[in-house]
Parts: C-alpha cells; sequence; structure tokens
C-alpha cells in the first residue's frame, strides 16, 4: 500500500529529531503520562498521532518528538 505522505512525514520526523520542537511553538507540551491523561489514542503515523481530547470527545492530531518524547501543536479535527 502506497503512502502519499511518507516523504514528508520522513523529512519532518528527521528535523523534529535533530531540532526539536521549534522555537517559535509557545504552546502547550506534553509528555507522554500528560498526553494519555488528557487524550485517548487512536493511532501513530510518526511524527503525527491522532487523538480524541477526553475534556470534550475533539478529535485532532498532535506532533511529537522521539527524544525526548514530547507531544505538542494540537490540532482539532485535522485526521483523516
Amino acid at each position: 500500500m502506497s503512502d502519499a505522505t511518507e516523504g514528508y512525514r520522513r523529512a519532518l520526523k528527521g528535523a523534529l529529531d535533530t531540532t526539536g520542537i521549534p522555537e517559535a511553538y509557545d504552546g502547550p507540551t506534553w509528555d507522554t503520562r500528560e498526553m494519555q491523561e488528557e487524550f485517548e489514542v487512536e493511532d501513530f503515523l510518526a511524527p503525527f498521532v491522532v487523538v480524541k481530547r477526553k475534556s470534550d470527545g475533539a478529535k485532532g492530531t498532535l506532533l511529537f518528538t522521539h527524544s525526548p518524547r514530547t507531544y505538542f501543536k494540537f490540532i482539532e479535527g485535522s485526521q483523516s
């Protein structure tokens, strides 16, 4: 099965793994425990994770870095 986003995702994952969260990002971040408290994980497709926010059921995506594992940039309604 072909994944049209694979090249883009690999490049983004490589950049995040090398540099971490962009300095310009000033929103909330979560470690694994915090993310699991706030969201229910539905799927991973690195560097994205599809989640459902527990407080209101809103679905969306988060970006994550590998090491340290940090989740950030919740985008509501962006999953397919």
